[in-house]
This record gives C-alpha cells, sequence and structure tokens, in this order.
C-alpha cells in the first residue's frame, strides 16, 4: 500500500487528476491511499473552499479503474487548521495557506502508515513511483531533494518541500510536525511551510534532483515538478506553467512526453463537466 498526501481547496481538481494519472501510467500495479486534506478558510477569501464530495467521488472513481483496492479521501481539516495554526503570521504567506496543511499530518487518525508521500498538485510521474517510495529512509524524518534556485541563492542543501517522503515513525518520535506548527505561530517565514519544514528537521536524506526536477525534464527524471520558474528569452521573466496548461506545455516547453496522460485528463475533465460519471458512465 502507497500512501500519498495531496492539499488543497476546491481549485486542486487538474492537479490531484493530472498527477494521479501520471502514477498510474508511470507505475507498476500497486494499491494506493490518496489522502486529500482540505479546509473552509472563506474567513480569508472567498474562493477558500473545500474540495467538494463530488469532485472527490470522481477523482476515486478514477483510482479505482486502475485498481479496485485504490482510494480517494477527503479530510476535512477546517477544525484542527484553526486550532493548531489559525490566524498565524504565515496564513497569508506568499503562497496559498493550503500548504501549510501537510504540517498536520501526524493529528490525522486515517493517515496511520510508516510512510507518506506528500505531493504538490503540480506535479507528474515520469518514471514508477515506487523508485521514490521505496527509498530508505530509516533513521531520518524525510527524504527530498534539493530546491533547484535555493541550492544556490541560500545554501547547497536547501530543500524543496514540493516532493516529501516522510517517514511517520520517526516524524512522531521527534516531534516534527508540532516543531513546523511553532515556527509557523511564531513568526512570518520567507517560505513558511517549507521555511518551518528547513527549520525544525532533526534529519534528513538528500535525493538526487531526478526525484523532484523543477526546471527541465530528463530521461532519468522521475517526478517533473511544474512549479514556477525564470525564463531567460525572449527577456527574463517567471512564468508558472502548470501541467494542465497542455498548450503551453506544448508550446513552451515543447513536451510530448506526457500527452498520453494529458490527452486523458483532458477527456475525463469533460466527462465531469457534462455530469457523468468517470469513463463516460451516466
Amino acid at each position: 500500500m502507497i500512501d500519498v498526501l495531496y492539499c488543497g481547496n476546491s481549485g486542486v481538481f487538474d492537479g490531484v487528476l493530472t498527477s494521479m494519472l501520471s502514477i498510474f501510467k508511470r507505475s507498476r500495479k500497486d494499491d494506493f491511499r490518496f489522502f486529500v486534506f482540505t479546509m473552509d478558510l472563506t474567513r480569508c477569501k472567498e474562493s477558500y473552499t473545500p474540495i467538494s464530495d463530488e469532485l472527490i467521488s470522481f477523482l476515486d472513481q478514477v483510482a479505482k479503474h486502475y485498481g479496485e483496492n485504490n482510494v480517494v479521501k477527503k479530510i476535512d481539516v477546517t477544525a484542527l487548521y484553526e486550532k493548531e495554526m489559525g490566524r498565524s503570521p504565515n496564513e497569508g504567506a506568499y503562497c496559498s495557506p493550503y500548504t501549510l496543511l501537510r504540517l498536520l499530518a501526524d493529528l490525522v487518525p486515517e493517515v496511520d502508515g510508516e510512510k507518506l508521500l506528500y505531493l504538490d498538485c503540480d506535479i507528474l510521474f515520469n518514471r514508477d513511483i515506487h523508485l521514490l517510495y521505496e527509498q530508505d529512509v530509516e533513521g531520518v524524518e524525510y527524504a527530498a531533494a534539493r530546491d533547484h534556485y535555493g541550492k544556490f541563492l541560500l545554501y547547497p542543501n536547501y530543500i524543496n518541500a514540493g516532493v516529501l517522503l516522510f517517514n511517520m515513525k520517526k516524524c512522531r518520535e521527534t516531534g516534527l510536525f508540532p516543531k513546523t506548527r511553532v515556527w509557523i505561530n511564531k513568526k512570518k517565514l520567507t517560505f513558511a511551510d517549507q521555511s518551518a519544514l528547513v527549520r525544525s528537521t532533526t534529519k534528513k536524506k538528500m535525493l538526487p534532483q531526478k526525484f523532484n526536477d523543477q526546471k527541465f525534464l530528463h530521461k532519468s527524471t522521475v517526478v517533473r515538478h511544474f512549479s514556477k520558474r525564470l525564463f531567460y528569452l525572449p527577456y527574463p521573466h517567471t512564468d508558472n506553467i502548470k501541467q494542465w496548461h497542455v498548450d503551453k506545455v506544448h508550446r513552451v516547453f515543447k513536451y510530448h512526453a506526457f500527452d498520453d496522460i494529458l490527452s486523458e485528463y483532458l477527456a475525463l475533465k469533460d466527462e465531469y463537466l457534462a455530469g457523468k460519471d468517470a469513463y463516460g458512465g451516466k
């Protein structure tokens, strides 16, 4: 059984769907539990509504198409968030407050496995997920790859928190998650949850960049992370192209390696918008 965690509001549907499809299409068969932490934070922003049961049901149908034991489970952590991090200095950080939800993983009883793979929603697997999930994390709190820009601008082993393989037993022993929540409540941090994790870590395992490639796609790339990046042409600028921006993936990145995934995503999204069950059911 492989446990995967996503976090977000009603806007994460495209990311979770494409990411899940990439796992199924690039990996050998296994049983998957996909947790989606969500919350109602409309007190901060009107669009901060939880992902709906209807969207979760559709994602669950997709997962079960690839394996009858697969499940997508929605966990509403609104009450937990308000108790642990509500109105913290980092609630209005550069990124969505939904990125903070991964820091509640130790308080959710349903998350009971030895390992938990946290993924940002803007990632696609280019190779088998087992290459990542089967990494040895004995004696460390988590395994992560370097942040593409942070390793130059901050320090060489600065991690990107978009792909994190947690050793949940070790995290509970060291109190990693409670320590991160203390930091979140204590002061405004440059990179919010990522900074809190870095400051709270006792011991981590550094993974090769291929497990969280934030800029390039190589044959060896296991995870392509479609995070905001710098482009030098036709003039220096940043852009935040996500995998569900299919036209830009083709036109700007000139990627076609994910076409089977993106084609199925587009077809499934049409099914959902037409009010049908996954794969054309009524």
